[in-house]
């Protein structure tokens, strides 16, 4: 019995070691995620649509220009 649980142990370090270190995350970053600079955003005021990369943030929120955002 004991013999079962440190090889258990050992495959499962080394699966561990083969990931990098890392455990695959299921879904936490998924609300996270890095938006690329050509992904559309819509304004929060307007509901204009602009890219992450013309866009203005305040506080989380993506605005189409300093009017919206102000």
């Amino acid at each position: 019995m004991i013999l079962k649980l440190l090889i258990f142990a050992i495959v499962a370090t080394l699966i561990y070691k083969f990931f990098g270190g890392r455990l695959p995350s299921l879904g936490r970053n998924a609300s996270q995620k890095k938006l690329d600079d050509d992904t559309l955003v819509e304004c929060e005021k307007c509901d204009t649509y602009v890219t992450v990369k013309e866009s203005i943030i305040v506080q989380g929120k993506y605005y189409c220009s300093q009017e919206c955002a102000g």
